[in-house]
Parts: structure tokens; C-alpha cells; sequence
């Protein structure tokens, strides 16, 4: 340890891309921040080291202490970190420098960055010290309202309105079974059909053509209709790793033309139970069932503790006696090395419901963030506390506060109407360090050290959390029970809290109250105002409405007018094209006719007395009065001349030497 203090750089030697090897949490012989040597011996950056590259370098400091913690754990029972320092200047100005604590494989790496640093840089460092590669890093913990911009390459860090000291979870992407699928293809993966080959053992193949929105639970549904095995007796083999039934087939990463191997455990049940009843060896019937067992239960990843947490499989299904046999006790409620929230509370309140049967309380199933948001994150009059169950398999308080405590009634009301209920098993230390994680990401830094300080002996343990303006608006633990508690104590606290919380948001209900009055007020003064502002548009365009209709009539009867004037003067044109010369005053066989107006005045004009009628009603009409209009008297004996053969001459109608006609309207 002290060869390895000496060339490990130090935070007072001007260091620059420097990565600090993993150091124990216990006090270290060298300090940071301590004075270098009398002797002024400075310790080289790895830049200055012979031989390998930094990265190299790291890796050796890295092994070397690893291997030393391996050997000395019982002397330094250390939790790994690494460190990062990345800019010189921030030696002599903190205020510039943003610290990094990233959580990934039950390992805190501690990363320092300058504010103007950017989301692709810290990213790049990130893969320095964990080697992830930068396209499946998925980082969590950024501020919701921020959560947007942290996705962005090219964004700054002190754009994100972070604090000095921040905590961010980091997710491999590959180890959540998302081998070829990054984040941006996802959508295009969606809309994509998916050629399913499911070889059925030991009965044949059969293929699935389903969407990429489809859910692996909607695929085994579908397997249900077409083969009637129960989902619960679906073994499968080809599902990437990390999958759930909630993943769809574009976000598992797998091919459009993928194949499955297909089990039916009830029909290896009830093979083990045949060869039973037909008189096998009972140690080859007890070693098929515990290889049935096996199936259920683990997988490549597994370990054979998760043997307990066997489900699905009905007991019903084994008749090797009357009665079903007896299952072994589960300890621990969640499996070891879960990395999904919300497939671990899932898994946890089936297995406690399994385990202390009814009555039970209501859990909330489902990730930690949703729990938070159906209690915190809502207006203060529907606000709710958050209490999350700590559960230990190994406590001793386990059983009397699951039993008894937890299966009162007026606790379970009591949890039910004031309280969201999250529940999660610490037995394993896998599933504490990932749900601690998830305390300091989601909540604050201080949940998460206070559920890290409840001591074994203490649990189970229920932490209420809420949010009010007296809390400085963000999520907060109020209170911690601990296991070791009576019904009647246990009743107590838990209203005891929820009076305090209550009181605590009386403030910001009245403050509310009286926002939603005023926001009453201004809707009901928008609604008046936008009624009148309706009805003055509806009396404009009803106004508009009827001037459009008489403008519309007007040209309507304009047009009638026009084309009724361009009817008259085409007959008025072809009546006086169609006139006869008129003959001279001194020429023979004459007649002049005088035409009277309805004015009075007189039209006048000679016509030979072999022209006939009609052409003095056309000269009529080329005068402006349509026959059709007007009607055509002689004054002795007096007739209607439009009403007689048109065709008869003036001779005939003894209108010779001359007559007088009148014009009279119809």
C-alpha cells in the first residue's frame, strides 16, 4: 500500500487527465491533498511513466489494488471508487469544478469535470475509468426537468443546473440485453415485423409473425391461444438477458428472423409423476423433479440459491403423493444480481404474498421514480407519503413483523388510505447496493445513508418520504421505524407522521386554493369575455352574411337585366336587319303609316303597299317595342294588329294612302 501511495498521483501535483486507481474508504497512509516529501519528491503523472500508456497504467494500479483488497480484506474492508481529475485550473478554483459520483457494477467512480464541460466529454471519461463504451452508456439521475438536454451530446454540463456533488447511475446497455439496438433505433425497429421460429419440444416448430411493438408477454399470450400452454408453464430459451415481459421485441435487440426453444414444465411434471406411478427408482424420480426445479428456476446467470424462488409452478401439477409437497422457505424475496426496478418489485410482492399469504398490504408494483410520482409529485391536497419496506430475509424481526405487524388490519388501512407502499428485499447485497442507488438518484443522498446505517437487527424497516415546501420542495425522509417495534407503537408513528405531513402541506393547500380561485376567476372572465367576443363575431357575420346575399341579389338581378337587354337588342337588331328599303315620297303604290307611343310622340314611315305586316312590326320592334310587349291598334275599325296573319299585305289591310296605329302595353 505505501509502494502504491508513492506513485499514485496526488490532488496537490498538478494533474491533468489523471485517473486514480481505486483506493480503500479507510484512511489512507497518504492523504489527499497532503504536502509532498521533505525530500521534494513529486509522484509522476502516468504520462511521465515508462512503459505502458495511462490507460494501461490505470488498469495495472487498478488490478494491483484489487488483488490487494482481495487479500486484505479482513484488514481494509474498503468499497472500490475511482476518481478522475480532469482539469488543472480546478485545483485553485472549486467553483468551477462539478464532482461525479457514478454508480455502475456495485462500484462508485468519483469523476471531477469543469462546469463547461459537456455531456460527450463526461461520457468519454466515463469510459475511461469503466470501460463502457461511449454508444452504451445509459446515465440516470439527471433532473427531470433537465432530463431532455442530458441526452444531448453537445450540451454543458452547467447547463443543467446540477450542484457541486451529483450522483448518476450508469447502465451498460449490453448487459441489459440491448446487444444491437441503441436508443435512436428503437423507433424505427417498432414498426418492423418480426418473423418468430419457435421450435416446441419435443412436438415440432411453428412460426409467429408479430409486430415490433409487441411484448414478450403479449408473444407468450399468443403462444397461449395457439398451443393452450399457460404462461406459466412456458420455458423459454433464446431471450436476450435483461429482458422482461414488459420489453417489446424492438427494444430486446433481437433479429427479425429470431428462433426460440419451447418448454411445457407441466408436461415434464407430469412425465416425472408417470415414471413415479409406473415404479421407478425413487432417487431417479427425486433427481428428475430436482432437474425440473432446475429449470424453473435458474438460468446461465444464476446461482443455486435462486432455487427458492421457484414460481409459476402450480403444486397441483405434481401428483407424486396426495399432497402437494413442501416447498422449501424463501428467504430472500427478490433473486440475486436483479438489475431491473421494476422487475424486482414485481418479484417481490408475489413472493411475499406467497410467503405470509393473506392478509397482506398493498404494494405498489413498479419503479421507484412511478411510486414517487403517484405519492410526491401530485398537488398537495392529493399528495401522499411514500413509505418504502426495507425487507431482510436474514433478520431475526422478519417473521413477528410480516406475521403479526403487517397483517393487522388497521395497519393495512391505515398504509392504504395515507401511504404509497413500495416494498424491497436487502437480503442480497447486490439488490441493497442497486437500491441504494436508486435512493441517491431518485430521492436524495441522504435516504440513501439512511437506509445504508439501519443495522440488521433493525429490520425490517419502513422509511416514510414526502415532499412540501417546508422541505425545500424536494423528496425527504421524514421518518424511520424500525422492525423492533409493537403493533400499537408501529399504528402510532405511522399517524403520527402522516398528522405532520398533513399539517406541513396546509400551507401549500391554501396556497393552491387560492391560486385555483384566481385561475377560477380569470377562466370565468376569459369565458365572458370570449362569449361577447362570439356574439360580436356572430352579429359581424350575420351582418357580413346579409350584405354577401344582397350583393349577391343585386348582381343577380343585374346580370338578369344585362342578359334580358342583350335578348332585347339581339330581336331589335334582327328586325331591323331585316326591314325593307323605304320608297321615296314620289314613287307609286305607297303608304304611310304614323305610329303613336305610349309618350305620345310619333314614329313615322313609308312602306310600299305590297310589303306586308310584318315588316311594319318590325319596323316596331327596331324601334325599341317588342311585340311581345306591347300590342298594335288601328284606330279604324280597330283591331289588334299583332294578333292577325302577319303575312297579309298593307294593300290588304286597306292601310293605303295612310294610317295612323297605336302602341299600347300588354
Amino acid at each position: 500500500m505505501d509502494a502504491l501511495s508513492r506513485v499514485m498521483p496526488h490532488d496537490d501535483a498538478p494533474l491533468s487527465n489523471t485517473v486514480l486507481a481505486p483506493q480503500p474508504a479507510l484512511p489512507n497512509p497518504v492523504q489527499p491533498g497532503a504536502q509532498s516529501n521533505t525530500n521534494g519528491f513529486r509522484p509522476p503523472s502516468y504520462d511521465e511513466l515508462p512503459g505502458p500508456s495511462n490507460a494501461s497504467a490505470s488498469s495495472f494500479f487498478a488490478s494491483a489494488m484489487h488483488n490487494h483488497n482481495q487479500n486484505q480484506r479482513h484488514r481494509y474492508p474498503t468499497q472500490l471508487t475511482s476518481s478522475i481529475n480532469l482539469d488543472p485550473s480546478s485545483q485553485n478554483n472549486n467553483q468551477n469544478v462539478m464532482n461525479f459520483n457514478i454508480n455502475f457494477n456495485q462500484t462508485l467512480f468519483q469523476i471531477r469535470l469543469p462546469s463547461t464541460a459537456t455531456i460527450d466529454q463526461l461520457k468519454r471519461k466515463i469510459f475511461d475509468v469503466t470501460n463502457v463504451p461511449v454508444c452504451r452508456q445509459s446515465i440516470c439521475g439527471w433532473p427531470p426537468a433537465k432530463a431532455s438536454d442530458a441526452q444531448k451530446g453537445g450540451t454543458q454540463i452547467c447547463n443543467l443546473d446540477l450542484s457541486p456533488e451529483n450522483e448518476l447511475i450508469l447502465i451498460d446497455l449490453t448487459e441489459d440485453g440491448f446487444m444491437d439496438t441503441e436508443p435512436d433505433e428503437v423507433p424505427q425497429r417498432l414498426d418492423k415485423d418480426y418473423n418468430i421460429k419457435i421450435l416446441y419440444e419435443p412436438h415440432g416448430t411453428f412460426t409467429l409473425n408479430l409486430s415490433g411493438r409487441t411484448t414478450i408477454l403479449e408473444v407468450k399470450t399468443n403462444v397461449y391461444y395457439v398451443k393452450e400452454i399457460p404462461v406459466r408453464h412456458q420455458e423459454w430459451t433464446g431471450w436476450p438477458s435483461g429482458c422482461n415481459n414488459d420489453t417489446t421485441l424492438a427494444e430486446s435487440g433481437i433479429e427479425l428472423n429470431h428462433q426460440f426453444v419451447l418448454r411445457n414444465l407441466a408436461e415434464r411434471a407430469q412425465s416425472n409423476s408417470n415414471a413415479a406411478l409406473d415404479g421407478e427408482n425413487p432417487q431417479t424420480i427425486s433427481n428428475s423433479a430436482s432437474n425440473t426445479f432446475d429449470v424453473v428456476t435458474l438460468d446461465s446467470e444464476s446461482s443455486a440459491d435462486e432455487f427458492e424462488d421457484a414460481t409459476d409452478f402450480n403444486t397441483a401439477e405434481y401428483i407424486f403423493t396426495d399432497s402437494p409437497p413442501v416447498q422449501p422457505l424463501n428467504r430472500h424475496l427478490i433473486p440475486n444480481n436483479t438489475d431491473d426496478e421494476t422487475t424486482g418489485s414485481s418479484q417481490f410482492v408475489e413472493n411475499y404474498q406467497s410467503r405470509f399469504g393473506e392478509p397482506y398490504p398493498e404494494f405498489f408494483v413498479g419503479s421507484l421514480e412511478s411510486a414517487l410520482q403517484l405519492a410526491c409529485h401530485k398537488p398537495a391536497k392529493e399528495r401522499k407519503l411514500l413509505a418504502i419496506y426495507l425487507h431482510h430475509g436474514e433478520s431475526i424481526l422478519t417473521n413477528v413483523f410480516c406475521d403479526h405487524l403487517m397483517k393487522a388490519e388497521s395497519i393495512i388501512q391505515t398504509l392504504k388510505e395515507k401511504f404509497v407502499l413500495f416494498g424491497w428485499d436487502m437480503t442480497y447485497d447486490s439488490n441493497k447496493d442497486m437500491f441504494l442507488s436508486l435512493l441517491t438518484a431518485r430521492i436524495s443522498s441522504n435516504a440513501s445513508l439512511t437506509a445504508r446505517n439501519i443495522k440488521l437487527d433493525k429490520l425490517p424497516a419502513i422509511m416514510l418520504v414526502g415532499k412540501s415546501r417546508q422541505l425545500g420542495s424536494n423528496c425527504e425522509v421524514l421518518s424511520v421505524i424500525h422492525g423492533n417495534i409493537g403493533l400499537d407503537d408501529l399504528l402510532s408513528r405511522l399517524i403520527e407522521t402522516t398528522a405532520m405531513y398533513e399539517e406541513q402541506l396546509q400551507v401549500e393547500i391554501r396556497q393552491e386554493d387560492e391560486r385555483a380561485a384566481r385561475d377560477q376567476v380569470k377562466a370565468e372572465q376569459d369565458m365572458a369575455y370570449e362569449e361577447t367576443l362570439q356574439a360580436d363575431m356572430a352579429k359581424e357575420a350575420a351582418k357580413s352574411q346579409k350584405a354577401a346575399a344582397q350583393a349577391a341579389e343585386r348582381k343577380r338581378i343585374e346580370s338578369e337585366r344585362a342578359e334580358e337587354n342583350a335578348r332585347r337588342e339581339s330581336i331589335r337588331l334582327v328586325a331591323e336587319q331585316s326591314l325593307p328599303l323605304e320608297p321615296g315620297e314620289q314613287e307609286a303604290s305607297i303608304c304611310k303609316i304614323r305610329v303613336r307611343k305610349p309618350t305620345g310622340d310619333f314614329l313615322e314611315r313609308r312602306f310600299y303597299t305590297q310589303n306586308n305586316l310584318q315588316d311594319l312590326l318590325n319596323y316596331v320592334t327596331a324601334n325599341g317595342f317588342l311585340i311581345e310587349e306591347y300590342k298594335l291598334i288601328s284606330s279604324w275599325p280597330r283591331r289588334d294588329l299583332t294578333a292577325i296573319e302577319s303575312s297579309q299585305t298593307l294593300a290588304t289591310l286597306k292601310m293605303s294612302p295612310q294610317e295612323t296605329v297605336i302602341l299600347e302595353e300588354r
